[in-house]
C-alpha cells in the first residue's frame, strides 16, 4: 500500500473511531433531529456536561458535527448527515447477523 492509500484509509479509520462510541453515536443520532444544545445532550445521556463536551469534541475534531454559540450556550449540528446513512447499513448487518444465528440455531423440535 503506497502513502497516498494509506493516508485516505487512515482518515477514514479515524473517523470510525470518532464514532466507535455507544455515546457518540447517540449525539449522532440525535443530531439528525436538530441542533440540540450541550445542556440538552447532557441530560438526555445522563452524564455531566464535561464528558458530554469531550465526545462532542472528539465529534468535531473529524468534522461530523460543528458547533455555534448562541448567547451562553453551544449548539452542535450534524455537520455530516451522511453518517445516518450510515447507521442503516450497521443495522442491516445486525439483522442479517441476528438472521444467521437463528439459522444456525435450528428448530427446537
Amino acid at each position: 500500500m503506497d502513502k497516498k492509500t494509506f493516508a485516505r484509509f487512515d482518515a477514514r479509520a479515524k473517523i470510525l473511531k470518532a464514532l466507535a462510541h455507544p455515546t457518540r453515536l447517540f449525539i449522532v443520532d440525535e443530531l439528525a433531529k436538530g441542533p440540540r444544545c450541550v445542556q440538552e445532550l447532557t441530560e438526555m445521556i445522563g452524564a455531566d456536561i464535561s464528558t458530554v463536551s469531550k465526545h462532542l469534541s472528539v465529534l468535531k475534531n473529524v468534522n461530523v458535527v460543528s458547533d455555534e454559540k448562541r448567547g451562553t450556550q453551544v449548539f452542535y449540528t450534524l455537520k455530516m448527515p451522511c453518517a445516518v446513512n450510515f447507521f442503516t447499513c450497521v443495522e442491516d448487518i445486525l439483522y442479517t447477523n441476528i438472521s444467521e444465528q437463528v439459522e444456525l440455531a435450528g428448530s427446537r423440535e
